[in-house]
């Protein structure tokens, strides 16, 4: 065991029903890291304090969930390229006087959808749904992965042009077409469908028609357990192949955990126990 028992912690609002405590806690058993790993409930007017205070208390880093991931960004005085590139951020680690700034949900996204789920993403048509801070997040490593198309829809399509503009350069060197559609008005169907939205966590409806799907589509809700059932029910069907996000929050983790700790953690061994647990 290292010798530290750093402090680390996720901050959002709401974060009760954060997993995030027990998986940090099962990589540095794993990997041998001493650490304490915290939920901090954060009231919407307070991030920066509460970060100024999380570090005043000795607190090496943090992960950042809703609604809090632009702020992160904005506070950091080092700030990754992914994380440029989402203009948010999930992952702040503390150094001295420096905030450093980063994002792994995109790459968490990808890893799932690749590694775990066995769906490679190269040439494939994907639908994005959602342009907030988890869009964000994932559309630079969805463009990294190589597919053939991506179409972004939301429902205010400013925010979608907006972030489509500002992924124009990268989706050139891959050579991948990106455009926006209105979600009203979606054209075509698709190979993978990734809900980036709120409305599972809402307990709203399924923000896209069943007319976007191939038989056999990997429909993917970034949103996991209770809150992705329904679009998980809806997925199934629609004869689609459903997945919910857990595994991009174990695989997101494993990220931020390199970069607090210098050390992978054997991230497809705690998702699989997290979903036993889980049932």
């Amino acid at each position: 065991m290292t010798p530290s028992n750093d402090l680390y912690c996720v901050m959002g609002n709401p974060v009760e029903h954060s997993k995030s405590p027990w998986i940090h806690a099962r990589f540095a058993e794993l990997t041998g890291q001493s650490l304490r790993y915290e939920k901090r409930h954060i009231a919407l007017d307070s991030f920066v304090s509460a970060v100024n205070a999380f570090r005043a208390e000795g607190g090496r880093g943090c992960n950042i969930t809703v609604p809090f991931k632009f702020e992160a960004a904005a506070v950091a005085t080092q700030t990754s390229e992914r994380a440029l590139l989402a203009q948010a951020s999930n992952t702040l680690r503390f150094e001295g006087d420096a905030i450093l700034a980063d994002n792994t949900d995109g790459v968490g996204l990808v890893n799932d959808i690749q590694r775990n789920a066995g769906v490679d993403l190269w040439g494939q048509r994907v639908l994005l749904i959602g342009a907030g801070g988890a869009a964000a997040g994932v559309l630079g490593p969805l463009l990294q992965a190589q597919p053939g198309h991506i179409t972004v829809t939301n429902r205010t399509r400013s925010k979608a042009t907006e972030l489509v503009a500002r992924h124009a350069t990268l989706a050139l060197l891959h050579n991948t077409e990106l455009i926006t559609q209105d979600i009203c008005r979606l054209e075509g169907d698709f190979d993978v469908i990734i809900n980036a939205t709120a409305s599972s966590l809402q307990g709203g409806s399924i923000p896209v028609t069943a007319s976007v799907l191939r038989p056999g589509a990997l429909a993917y809700d970034m949103m996991y357990g209770p809150a992705a059932a329904d679009f998980m029910t809806w997925a199934h069907e629609h004869s689609a192949s459903p997945r919910d996000g857990l595994g991009m929050l174990v695989e997101q983790a494993a990220e931020a955990f390199l970069i607090w700790r210098g050390v992978r953690p054997p991230s497809l061994q705690v998702l699989a126990e997290l979903r036993a647990s889980m049932k």
